[in-house]
């Protein structure tokens, strides 16, 4: 069984790949989550999901 969009969408922001929204929904997206943005519209849920990012995001570090 497939892990809800909402649940995977909690997981991916903890993951600490996303800058901001729009990427972790491009993310969703692309992996096949349906209604996306339908489903990540309530400002609660944009709310915790903007700030789990911006508290996880590590940047890539690129070795010189």
């Amino acid at each position: 069984m497939t892990m809800p969009t909402v649940e995977r969408a909690y997981a991916l922001a903890r993951s600490g790949q996303f800058s901001d929204l729009d990427r972790l929904k491009d993310r969703l997206k692309a992996d096949g989550c349906r209604a996306v943005d339908a489903l990540l519209a309530a400002r609660s849920i944009r709310g915790h999901l903007e700030a789990i990012c911006a508290a996880s995001f590590k940047p890539p570090v690129h070795p010189e």
